[in-house]
């Protein structure tokens, strides 16, 4: 029997044990996914950096209304990840952090929690070239905050 016959059948099975166990997928028709799509109101900082994660996040959950509102605040930090024998900093570590807090239409708090995060950098071109690696550097920062603050909150399983 050949290698690829077994690995076939380990799929096959590891499919159907699944479905025995009740898994459900989360963007499956009725999954949480679904359920959330277009019905959140997302509250983020009106900074650049709250933008680009509101735009994730939307894209993500679609912009909606009521029932339920989601809020998140950020916190970011830029540090030294790596320098020359001369001291001149080569590389930069951007480190973020995004708290959120998802609630129904009545207020009650549905789940909540913090994600934390980090990108890096080149400070080794022209000074342009640096400040255009700082601006995508922060840009992937926070779509990685976003996806996974989506994340923590499919595992609410809000469609049960």
């Amino acid at each position: 029997m050949s290698s690829e016959g077994i690995t076939r059948r380990a799929a096959l099975l590891a499919v159907l044990a699944l479905g025995a166990c009740g898994f459900k997928p989360v963007l499956a028709p009725g999954g949480t996914g679904d359920a959330l799509r277009g019905q959140v109101v997302i509250e983020a900082p009106r900074t650049i950096a709250g933008f680009a994660v509101r735009s994730r996040l939307v894209d993500r959950l679609g912009d909606g209304a009521e029932p339920y509102r989601l809020s998140v605040s950020l916190d970011r930090a830029q540090e030294a990840a790596a320098l020359s024998t001369g001291g001149d900093i080569l590389r930069y570590n951007v480190v973020g952090a995004a708290g959120w807090a998802l609630t129904d239409a009545a207020g009650t708090r549905l789940g909540g929690g913090q994600v934390d995060a980090f990108t890096s950098y080149a400070a080794t071109g022209s000074t342009v070239a640096t400040q255009t690696a700082a601006t995508d550097a922060n840009g992937r920062l926070m779509i990685l905050l976003a996806d996974r603050i989506v994340a923590d909150i499919y595992l609410l399983d809000l469609a049960r």
